[in-house]
């Protein structure tokens, strides 16, 4: 009898730690156990590749946030046979496709779905399960971000080994704060300015990196200038 009421101790006081945690961050605890519901049953789909390093990059051409140069770079391995194609997403206030270009292969289609587009990337190729192939984006935003608190989001949306995310500001206009926000898990991090890093011609750098992002996560560094 005494194992019996060690376990149920044990159980009771599990029982007392998730349901305070569930009434702090509801959220969060839902989105976790969804991702461990479906890693158990086999529901979940990763997608036709793995993303082996993932790096987007906004950089602020000038104090008004008037013009904009969105990077991004996405080196992945494919774990499907016959890919033909690649998908991008982009989204944001502004003109987000003052200019876009891609390579490896040609944008053949746009379509809209909910708050964010879709773009379809033809490969002009075939890929098979275990190719490595790296995807460089660049897009002009034009009118994006003039306002006094501005947001730079990036979702994982694939099986991601490595996330760098950074803001580069003009040396006219330098951010008064700057926070990394992970919205699935409600957290909130303030990053101090002894994390802008100073840039040789003047301008300014925030840099958020993690060799674990988690899947279906949202990474938003968020500022006020």
């Amino acid at each position: 009898m005494a194992l019996v009421d060690a376990v149920a101790q044990i159980l009771n006081k599990l029982l007392e730690v998730v349901v305070a945690a569930f009434v702090a961050k509801p959220n969060a605890i839902l989105s976790y156990a969804w991702e461990f519901i479906q890693r158990v049953v086999g529901l979940r789909h990763e997608g036709m590749y793995e993303v082996l390093e993932y790096e987007a990059r906004l950089v602020l051409k000038d104090p008004r946030g008037e013009t904009a140069h969105y990077f991004k770079r996405q080196r992945v391995r494919f774990v499907q046979d016959n890919i033909i194609a690649y998908q991008d997403q982009a989204w944001g206030d502004g003109d987000i496709f003052a200019d876009y270009k891609c390579s490896p292969g040609v944008a053949v289609d746009r379509y809209r779905e909910g708050n964010r587009y879709r773009i379809l990337i033809s490969l002009r190729e075939s890929k098979k399960r275990g190719d490595i192939e790296e995807f460089n984006i660049q897009r002009t935003i034009e009118h994006g971000f003039t306002k006094a608190v501005e947001d730079f989001q990036t979702d994982i949306d694939h099986t991601t080994r490595k996330l760098r995310v950074s803001v580069v500001f003009p040396a006219a206009r330098i951010p008064r704060q700057i926070s990394l926000i992970e919205k699935n898990a409600a957290r909130t991090t303030p990053l101090g300015k002894d994390q802008l890093r100073a840039l040789p011609d003047g301008r300014w750098q925030v840099t958020f990196s993690t060799g674990k992002p988690r899947l279906f996560e949202s990474y938003i560094l968020r500022w006020s200038w």
